[in-house]
């Protein structure tokens, strides 16, 4: 008898709580799109272009950080003057 608990795993009941949240997504997950699939859709095209200017200033930094390229270069020439004295 005691050779059939020792090759049990006993499940924590912390650790059993995740998975039931994570299988309540899943189903609540799939309710959903399956029930409002029609309205995602149709505003899809709508949410894409709103997402371009969001994409932009993320992806760019914003348009205050282009200046920074002439800094470098008047850097560069004033140890250019510097070597020739």
């Amino acid at each position: 008898m005691e050779s059939q608990q020792k090759g049990r795993r006993k499940v924590e009941p912390e650790g059993r709580w995740k998975w039931v949240l994570v299988g309540f997504l899943l189903v609540g997950g799939y309710f959903l799109w399956a029930e409002h699939k029609a309205h995602v859709i149709e505003w899809l095209p709508y949410a894409l272009v709103l997402l371009c200017p969001l994409m932009h200033l993320f992806m760019h930094g914003g348009h205050g950080n282009h200046d920074h390229h002439g800094h470098h270069k008047a850097a560069l020439r004033q140890n250019d003057a510097g070597d020739e004295k």
